[in-house]
């Protein structure tokens, strides 16, 4: 199997595509011998993996989008070769981020259900690195900048790792800009550089410093740079400000999806993707439904998108209690319902996803979730304590979950705890079929009902309809793509009436892959473009629209 890639959409038995259970790689590496520390690093594997060297287990890892690592220095010393096995196991639990259950057939096979509407892709989705560094190392450098007038204010942290019995060893930074030049200086593990007139990262300007980290301890030398947008964002009642500056947000729920490889990663359609996103006149878009590989975050800081960042807790919409069974067979799947093992987990990916990707300018919220029930009074205290632990780890972001329409202003329990409110809203298409006009006066009102109850920013995060590359209907009828530009327009035009809506996030950039099933025609067809990356008709009425006067900010 090649890797990056995931396995399912490279075999040719449906059995094999939908295989559920644990699945096992293997390979031959060369092993570095160069006295150092060495460290085998898995930049994904979906949705937990567990590894070997030789015969040596090193551990395993849960989660399907973030990374892990391996010291494997004693196991690699004075072997030329080594063989690495990895199991990779894509069974998804209601203990696991995103939830799903397991049922055992009665002709012996397992079949997955889950909540997301996307298709469970499973392997070893990026790449896997056999990498070294000194034996007293960098291990992680934190970067928090602010903007203070025309000054730009660069914080950083170094955390030290490695070989106790070496000695304490100095530590500088320096901070170059662009052309390379040295524009700042520091020393020491913790601190602070002022620049004067700083050139600030936005979306207009991407511009990129460059924070040099130096570790020298004995003989040897450790170099981590660390790329530095420098920029604030933060809100003001109903604003979303960066650097200062109200913004507005345009673009797209995404998905890692393409035919054959699946969710792996793949530069070229990355590199297609973001060219679409600049042709079309987005500035934004969201990492629906769990963190992307950290080439889409080093592109986004490059080109200026804005990017909520999302964790893979995507179809927790059941009761977040352990007492109410969310399934019908009751006698499986008792208790069944998410729960303090289930936080955990959660927590630990909101840990993991806030290391990953503090450092990166374009990520400019956090969200902890898509679409759960949050109507349910256990769930107070379930996302009280995810957005506790996210301002802990990250008190410079806005932090806020997706809301699904179910969680009304009237019921929903938790949004007064977030600082923004992100809203999926599907009038015309899964409520009122088909009726625009029906649609625009509900989502106007709703919004209305957001905005007077708590005065925050909203970011309607997903809308949109179905539409069949090539289907046309006159007068518009659903699933043509005549009914998906119109139903846009509607939403579109809805936004522009109601000031404390701060961004527009259509549902979907491309068509992806699903389940197999009866509202599904090979897969999701909400995007904006197919899934082989080519524009359907509202593609163009979305460029003309985003890309016309006035720019990308509005609401004074």
């Amino acid at each position: 199997m090649p890797v990056p890639a995931s396995y399912n959409d490279l075999v040719t038995k449906l059995d094999e595509r939908e295989y559920v259970g644990d699945v096992w790689y293997q390979t031959i590496v060369v092993s570095p011998d160069s006295g150092d520390r060495t460290v085998l690093r898995f930049d994904a594997a979906t949705h937990r993996a567990e590894v070997w060297l030789d015969d040596v287990r090193l551990g395993e890892h849960e989660g399907g989008y973030t990374p892990f690592e391996f010291d494997v220095s004693d196991v690699v010393a004075g072997k030329e070769s080594i063989r690495m096995t990895v199991r990779v196991d894509n069974r998804l639990t209601m203990r696991s981020i995103p939830p799903g259950i397991v049922d055992h057939l009665d002709d012996g096979r397992l079949r997955q259900r889950y909540f997301h509407d996307f298709f469970n892709y499973a392997g070893i989705a990026r790449s896997v690195w056999l990498l070294t560094t000194p034996r007293r190392y960098i291990a992680d450098v934190t970067v928090r900048t602010d903007v203070d007038g025309r000054d730009g204010i660069v914080h950083y942290a170094v955390e030290i790792a490695g070989d106790d019995n070496a000695d304490a060893g100095i530590t500088t930074v320096e901070l170059r800009d662009a052309a390379g030049f040295v524009v700042g200086t520091a020393s020491g593990t913790a601190g602070s550089i002022i620049l004067d007139e700083a050139r600030l990262w936005s979306p207009t300007d991407p511009y990129l410093y460059s924070l040099e980290v130096r570790h020298r301890s004995g003989t040897r030398t450790d170099v981590y740079p660390v790329r530095v947008g420098i920029r604030s964002i933060r809100v003001d009642g109903a604003r979303l400000l960066l650097n200062g500056e109200p913004v507005y947000l345009r673009g797209f729920g995404m998905h890692e999806d393409a035919p054959w490889r699946g969710k792996g990663h793949d530069n070229a359609r990355m590199v297609r993707d973001f060219s679409l996103l600049r042709w079309i006149g987005a500035n934004s878009f969201r990492t629906s439904h769990y963190p992307y590989a950290e080439e889409v975050l080093d592109l986004a800081d490059e080109m200026g998108f804005l990017v909520i960042d999302e964790t893979a807790a995507v179809g927790l919409n059941l009761a977040l209690n352990a007492t109410r069974v969310p399934v019908d067979d009751t006698r499986t799947f008792r208790p069944g319902a998410v729960d303090e093992i289930t936080l955990q987990v959660h927590l630990s990916a909101i840990r993991e996803l806030v290391a990953r990707d503090k450092n990166h300018p374009s990520v400019v919220m956090w969200s902890v979730a898509n679409e759960p029930d949050t109507t349910e009074r256990a769930s107070r205290a379930y996302f009280a304590a995810l957005a506790a632990l996210t301002r802990e780890l990250d008190p410079t972001r806005p932090v806020g979950f997706a809301n699904v329409a179910l969680a009304t202003p009237e019921n929903d329990q938790v949004t007064d705890i977030f600082d923004v409110v992100l809203l999926n809203r599907y009038f015309g298409w899964y409520v009122d079929a088909g009726d625009l006009a029906a649609a625009g006066r509900k989502l106007e009102t709703e919004l209305r009902e957001w905005a007077t109850r708590y005065r925050k920013p909203i970011v309607v995060t997903e809308f949109g309809a179905d539409a069949i590359s090539g289907l046309h209907a006159l007068p518009a009828q659903m699933w043509s793509e005549e009914f998906q530009q119109e139903l846009i327009a509607v939403y579109l035009d809805v936004f522009s009436r109601v000031d404390a809506v701060a961004g527009e996030h259509v549902w979907n950039f491309a068509d992806f892959a699903t389940m197999q099933g009866i509202n599904r025609v090979v897969g999701n067809r909400k995007g904006v473009f197919t899934r082989d990356r080519e524009p359907k008709a509202v593609a163009h009425l979305l460029r003309q629209l985003w890309t016309a006067p006035p720019p990308l900010t509005r609401h004074a």
